[in-house]
């Protein structure tokens, strides 16, 4: 793996639909993202069930939980703000020299 700095133009807290695997065309928001390795974490979505112990000390009852699984960051796509439909993502230079995301399709500002 090469050592330079990996950049995701998917963020925490973007809504973001599913493209390929099982979870298709689902819709959710991003929970977290890891850029070195290229995965993200959507709400709702690639629920995997995981085996947990109880820890009295932390008020935890132990069975078996659902939770998110991390999904290649190239099996989603940002929502386009205007028509609601999945878009890739460009970014812009501002006047101040500022980068901002913005939806290739329409050319809506992506951030918040």
């Amino acid at each position: 793996m090469n050592k330079g700095i990996k950049r995701a133009k998917v963020k925490k807290n973007d809504t973001v639909v599913i493209i390929a695997g099982r979870d298709k065309g689902k819709r959710g928001r991003v929970l977290e993202v890891l850029p070195v390795k290229g995965k993200v974490k959507v709400e709702g979505t690639n629920i995997i069930k995981r085996h947990q112990k109880a820890n009295p000390g932390l008020n935890r009852g132990g069975g078996i939980i659902d939770k998110e699984a991390f999904i290649a960051i190239s099996n989603v796509q940002l929502i386009d703000p205007q028509s609601g439909k999945p878009t890739r993502v460009k970014y812009q230079v501002e006047g101040d020299g500022s980068k901002i995301r913005v939806a290739a399709a329409s050319g809506q500002s992506l951030e918040k």
